[in-house]
């Protein structure tokens, strides 16, 4: 079986990606044998320059208890900071470590910020933090500081020349996507912080490449999750900040391609937020995480750009909005192909937001560790969409991995419909299509389960919690809308934990419809809202 999982996997990769995990592999073997190591220090010339001011961090560092708060799990260090803890709370938390976001938050004074940046200098032994991940982000985040406290010390300029050197060295070809671009964007505040055309060379040359392939058409980042959009955004305006307010230098400008993709980038963010500011949890997304929709279009706007109406397609994503409702649909394939980090078991799942708010929602991410949990919500039952028998539409397997996957098929749209099929059970000799109907104060949705018959379907519907509901026969009724079925159903009201945000999970509920062939689900609005909050 799991012969089978890393067959349907590599199957899908990048020969690229093959190529540098070999070659990676190699280097740091051979490396290990001749006991090499990268200089910790090389001596560099910074110069000075200027920023507008850029979104602030939320507090997750407290210097008089030396604590450090990341995806809602809190620890205290005594004396000594440990850069490399990943006993306590996973990688994902020792990367937030590691990044330096702190030094942005409003209340950390330019002494505490310096206090850190050399306590960093002189540990005796830095792990996780020489990953080239971590060291773009907290490159940037440490250019940044220095910049708006207008600080120029040897020490760092030479600590931070070592680090770029490694990250030069070792570009995450073997990975590619949000993090390759990030790579990028790192390489190109190095660029103008040390006037390096080595550099700027890398970073141009990588910029127009990824930003061409990564952001879709319609704008949307091609892994397809809004809270990887909102950082790749956050990112990208800081680089828009970065060239428009410092010369150019050398043969290389990319100002024009950065803003024209910025803009993308904020009309596809525009349109899929809700009107309450909530993003879509679908895929690898959490709130609360990223910079959120409306800091990212103050600061945008900041740089000249503001959001413009747009049409949502290349993504797969669709959004349909009325007086009273909007209503998020996922007809995306897994994507990139060769990337699915972050894609889930989630084809034609769907989220709907009543009068501003939540009401039908998607269960979100909690962990990327690897555990039980991680599997359950990536899964095709945690998604408002329909699982036969308990297999699953996508092979989501591992923390990262996918093998076998759905590639759902647009049959034919409209304003206020789309229908679509998908494939992810053809080796049960099935094909799933689904409609979308959006009517002024109802939704209807058609499901029609195509083929061999001898597997029991079955439609979920995750809710938002606190929403009051009560199953009948054939009807589902909230203090939102009712929900009624105009086939012959069986009903079960379940217990689930929504994650919103990582690592804090609440307790609601979902429903569970058990039906044969076909089934027609009609939501309709207890009562029309005139008056819907703006967008931003």
């Amino acid at each position: 079986m799991k012969t089978k999982l890393y067959f349907y996997t590599i199957l899908h990769l990048h020969p690229k990606q093959i190529f540098y995990q070999l070659y990676y592999r190699t280097k740091r073997l051979v490396r290990k044998i001749l006991r090499w190591q990268y200089p910790k220090m090389i001596e560099a010339k910074s110069f000075r320059l200027h920023l507008q001011p850029s979104i602030p961090t939320k507090k997750t560092y407290f210097p008089t208890e030396n604590r450090f708060v990341f995806l809602n799990q809190s620890k205290y260090f005594n004396q000594t900071i440990d850069w490399n803890d990943e006993k306590s709370f996973g990688k994902l938390w020792t990367y937030q470590l590691n990044y330096f976001d702190f030094l942005h938050q409003n209340d950390l004074s330019k002494e505490e910020g310096l206090a850190l940046i050399n306590t960093y200098i002189n540990t005796s032994s830095i792990s996780t933090g020489l990953e080239p991940y971590p060291i773009s982000l907290r490159g940037i985040n440490w250019i940044k500081f220095l910049t708006y406290h207008q600080i120029q010390e040897p020490k760092i300029d030479a600590f931070l020349m070592a680090h770029y050197r490694i990250l030069s060295n070792n570009l995450e070809y073997h990975i590619l996507g949000n993090h390759l671009l990030e790579n990028a964007f790192s390489l190109l505040f190095a660029a103008y912080y040390f006037r390096d055309k080595y550099f700027l060379k890398i970073a141009t040359k990588l910029l127009k490449h990824e930003l061409k392939e990564q952001i879709l058409a319609d704008g949307g980042h091609f892994e397809l999750s809004p809270m990887y959009h909102q950082i790749v955004l956050f990112r990208l305006l800081d680089c828009l900040n970065l060239v428009k307010n410092n010369p150019d230098f050398g043969e290389y400008s990319i100002n024009e391609l950065l803003r024209t993709i910025a803009q993308k980038m904020v009309d596809f963010l525009n349109e899929i937020t809700f009107r309450n500011g909530d993003i879509p949890l679908v895929n690898d997304s959490a709130q609360n995480f990223a910079p959120n929709t409306a800091e990212l279009l103050a600061f945008a706007k900041s740089l000249g750009l503001s959001p413009k109406p747009t049409k949502i397609k290349e993504s797969g994503y669709r959004k349909f909005m009325k007086t009273s409702f909007e209503l998020f649909v996922d007809v995306a394939e897994i994507s990139p192909k060769y990337l699915s980090a972050h894609a889930h078991s989630d084809t034609f799942n769907f989220i709907l937001y009543i009068r501003g708010k939540p009401f039908i929602v998607d269960t979100g991410t909690s962990t990327y560790q690897f555990a039980e949990r991680r599997q359950q919500e990536r899964s095709t039952a945690a998604h408002n969409t329909v699982q036969i028998g308990d297999f699953e539409q996508s092979e989501i397997w591992s923390i990262f991995r996918v093998a076998r996957r759905a590639k759902p098929k647009i049959l034919s749209e409209s304003a206020n419909h789309i229908s679509a099929s998908h494939n992810g059970y053809q080796r049960l000799g099935i094909v799933h299509q689904r409609d979308f109907y959006s009517e002024e104060n109802q939704i209807i949705i058609r499901d029609r389960i195509l083929g061999n018959e001898n597997f029991p379907a079955k439609a979920f519907l995750h809710f938002c919690p606190n929403i009051e509901i009560t199953v009948t026969e054939n009807t589902i009724q909230t203090d939102f809308a009712t929900i009624t079925f105009s086939e012959k159903v069986e009903i079960s009201l379940n217990e689930y934990l929504l994650a919103e945000e990582f690592n804090l999970l609440k307790p609601s509920k979902f429903v569970l419809i058990y039906f044969q062939s076909e089934l027609t689900t009609t939501i309709k609005l207890l009562e029309a809202y005139e008056n819907p909050r703006p967008k931003f």
